[in-house]
């Protein structure tokens, strides 16, 4: 067996090629979204819960017209109910006529490369307060709490701008229109920070339509950019934090039944008529 040079093997060597190269038609342009950032929720038993229950999807921030129009009637909803107060007749009442409950789909004129993070899903949490947050970085757990991974983010690659399609808390029932249901936050500093403090009010809602456990709530907000030269410090990012009321709430609708009703108008009509007999006899008196 021939033995090669050494000048002749290096060659062999550099012109193997283990993984050769595809044609640029081959090739797809993939777009991964939610990778830069994590959500989980601490409550005030240093309960760490995970975001099994959440999934990250990548879209487009931008609405499409079809989209827009249902924030801006959702929107209109939520100042009619800022002026209106009868629980029975607007907050538990279906959206209106024809209006969908969630967001339109996106039409496919209007597909692009997706700019965005959705996140959207179900928690279970403690009945205690706690705070939900959504930061840069994937959480991880050790003994002292937990900690997001940032270190290798770029500042310049994330932004905290977000829209809140629904927020709820219970069950979920249609026509229940939250407080935080349609918000959108934009901002252009990429050390943003959003906190949202929640009082949660456990509600029994019983109509003749629908028997119901759920929950509302009130919320103040609050936001400042992160600066430590300034003073302002903290973590950029989106913060919930919310607290269960020990009170409850009970939503009932009643009807008066149709024989009290009779008898009441009865005594109506009896008082009128009694009334005018007793005026047209005083005005006889003395007219004539």
């Amino acid at each position: 067996m021939r033995r090669l040079s050494r000048r002749k093997a290096l060659s062999l060597v550099k012109e193997l090629d283990a993984f050769p190269k595809v044609s640029d038609s081959y090739v797809v342009t993939s777009t991964s979204g939610g990778t830069d950032v994590g959500a989980d929720i601490l409550d005030l038993a240093e309960t760490m819960i995970t975001s099994g229950g959440l999934q990250y999807e990548p879209v487009v921030f931008e609405l499409t017209p079809k989209q827009r129009e249902w924030q801006s009637t959702l929107h209109r909803i939520q100042n009619r109910l800022r002026e209106e107060h009868a629980l029975q007749e607007v907050l538990y009442k279906s959206l209106l006529k024809g209006a969908p409950t969630a967001l339109p789909p996106r039409e496919a004129v209007f597909m692009q490369s997706p700019d965005a993070c959705r996140i959207h899903g179900d928690i279970y949490v403690n009945k205690v307060a706690g705070n939900l947050h959504i930061t840069v970085g994937k959480p991880i757990h050790h003994p002292q709490g937990h900690a997001h991974i940032a270190a290798f983010v770029s500042h310049e690659s994330y932004n905290f701008s977000h829209r809140i399609d629904r927020l709820c808390f219970g069950e979920e029932i249609p026509g229940i229109i939250n407080p935080l249901d349609g918000t959108e936050k934009i901002t252009y500093d990429n050390n943003q920070m959003y906190q949202y403090f929640i009082t949660v009010v456990p509600t029994k809602l019983k109509t003749y339509k629908i028997t119901a456990d759920t929950h509302q709530f009130s919320v103040t907000e609050r936001e400042r950019v992160i600066n430590h030269t300034a003073g302002s410090h903290g973590v950029s990012g989106i913060f919930f934090k919310y607290d269960t009321s020990s009170l409850m709430v009970t939503v009932s609708e009643q009807h008066m039944p149709l024989w009290q009703f009779l008898v009441r108008l009865c005594g109506i009509i009896g008082g009128i008529y009694s009334t005018t007999g007793e005026c047209r006899a005083f005005l006889h008196l003395h007219v004539f």
